[in-house]
């Protein structure tokens, strides 16, 4: 649950600062200060240390004020990236966080327009990391409650900034859930939880329906477990008939379709992962909970478009029944598929799912996932890579990247990859064994399964960033619920 949010348009005091346990200031970039409560500690705190004030751009500075404030001071550029502007304030409310306060005071100066996107930036951060995870501590940490703004008073009460948190906390909290808390079983009575809060419907497609169907890719996967409880779900927002977030409907009426890589534990499969790389395998349904957290922060939002969330739930077991290399199997669509890897599971519960989406005519596909290990190698874990089938959809994508300060690399996957998939037994193979540009390969193969929808694929390698990214402090931290909002907003804008 988010802490209560009181904001104020006057400028913080030095009474204020005074009652207040724990401060963040911001202030634009200047080689002088305004006249503010604790100017004097801080320029003194400045001397001791050999800073100029601008370095306050690059690192907040804590000051412990007479009356035992604990105060971090920083200054933001006015030509700041939302990323940029993210980075710092996350940097300093860490050095608050830290001591685990009930109460936070945030205070910004400056021209109205700074003033507006500090707030915003420094709101979204503190409510962001102020949601306890799932944790089975005996001893939890204490948690913040309430948060007071000074400086600017918002509009619509941060309605968009709280709808993200809201979203990016849900995402985080199911993503760092072990995989005896989150089975597939137990996610599915989780989503139908949410649909009654949120006001979605929901429709499962369970194992046993989908194998009656045809859908042999996602079955392929789901086979090894002796739960049988993998399933397609498919859960829907209508679209408010109201204003929104400045966001219209288009003429078309056909939904938006977000589709989720649900894997609750990969151990590889026959193929099987070493213990190094099993580590953290529970986070494999980040996807899926990156779906959700849109689906949530649509809804708070009231936007009026219709969305779809599909979400493949699945475990990648060891076992008798495990699906093996070499085996052929018939994804829905009638594609043949040549198994040649087990720890290659994502595609497959990925095939028969946008195989599904697609059936719906959405005007739309987008799609998340923590697919492959070649696409952290060529980025890290502070971005991630998306693929587009075309080049206004690219540009929309990295607008919407710029926007929300999630960031994004565009990666071409051009026709001539497809000879690496080639197989002499089946119509594709599910990868290759070289593991050369899998990112890629891997985009072609999936392409096999959208049709002609429009469709953008997101390799989500920034998904978990030791030490925080952007806004968020804990290293899984919701990556892909604030550039599907940002997406949404420049569709259809």
């Amino acid at each position: 649950m988010l802490p209560k949010l009181a904001d104020n348009k006057q400028e913080i005091t030095a009474k204020s600062l005074e009652m207040a346990a724990y401060a963040l200031i911001l202030l634009p970039v200047s080689k002088t200060l305004p006249d503010l409560p604790g100017a004097a500690e801080l320029k003194a705190v400045m001397k001791r240390r050999d800073l100029k004030l601008d370095a306050l751009a690059k690192s907040p500075v804590a000051v412990q004020l007479p009356g035992g404030t604990l105060a971090v001071y920083a200054m933001l550029k006015a030509d700041a990236t939302t990323f940029e502007a993210h980075e710092l304030v996350r940097k300093g409310l860490a050095l608050l966080l830290g001591e685990h306060p009930k109460s936070l005071t945030l205070a910004v100066f400056g021209e109205t327009e700074f003033k507006a996107r500090a707030a915003d930036a420094a709101v979204y951060a503190a409510l962001v990391n102020a949601v306890q995870l799932p944790s089975r501590k005996s001893k939890p940490d204490a948690a913040l409650k309430s948060v007071q703004l000074f400086g600017h008073q918002s509009a619509d009460g941060f309605a968009r900034v709280k709808a993200l948190a809201e979203g990016n906390s849900l995402t985080r909290s199911l993503t760092v859930q072990g995989p005896d808390e989150l089975t597939p079983g137990v996610y599915r009575k989780r989503i139908k939880a949410l649909a009654k809060h949120y006001g979605w419907t929901v429709e499962e497609y369970s194992f046993d329906k989908l194998k009656k169907m045809g859908a042999g890719a996602f079955c392929a996967t789901a086979q090894g477990s002796p739960a049988k409880d993998a399933a397609i779900v498919r859960v829907s927002y209508k679209g408010s008939k109201g204003k929104g977030s400045g966001v219209r409907s288009q003429g078309s009426g056909k939904p938006v379709a977000f589709v989720g890589k649900g894997i609750c534990f990969d151990t590889g499969g026959h193929n099987l992962k070493p213990a190094k790389y099993m580590q953290g395998m529970h986070e494999d349904m980040n996807g899926s909970a990156v779906v959700l957290g849109i689906l949530a922060a649509a809804s708070k939002l009231k936007l009026p478009v219709a969305l779809d969330g599909w979400v493949a739930l699945a475990e990648n077991h060891i076992s008798p029944e495990a699906y093996r290399q070499n085996e052929v199997v018939k994804a829905l669509n009638g594609t043949t598929i040549e198994i040649v890897h087990t720890d290659a599971e994502g595609r497959m519960v990925l095939a028969d799912t946008l195989t599904l989406a697609a059936r719906a005519k959405p005007q739309l596909i987008a799609d998340f996932a923590t697919l492959t290990g070649s696409m952290h190698y060529a980025l890290g874990s502070r971005m991630s890579g998306v693929f587009a089938t075309s080049s206004a959809l690219a540009h929309q994508a990295s607008r919407a990247a710029i926007a929300s300060g999630e960031r994004i690399v565009v990666f071409p996957y051009p026709e001539d990859y497809d000879t690496q998939l080639d197989s002499t037994v089946a119509d594709v193979k599910q990868c290759s064994m070289e593991g050369e540009a899998d990112h890629i390969l891997a985009t072609r193969f999936l392409s096999r399964f959208v049709g002609d929808t429009p469709w953008l694929h997101m390799d989500l390698s920034g998904h978990n960033c030791k030490g925080g990214l952007g806004a968020v402090m804990s290293d899984a931290n919701g990556f892909g619920v604030a550039w599907g909002i940002a997406l949404l907003e420049g569709l259809q804008a």
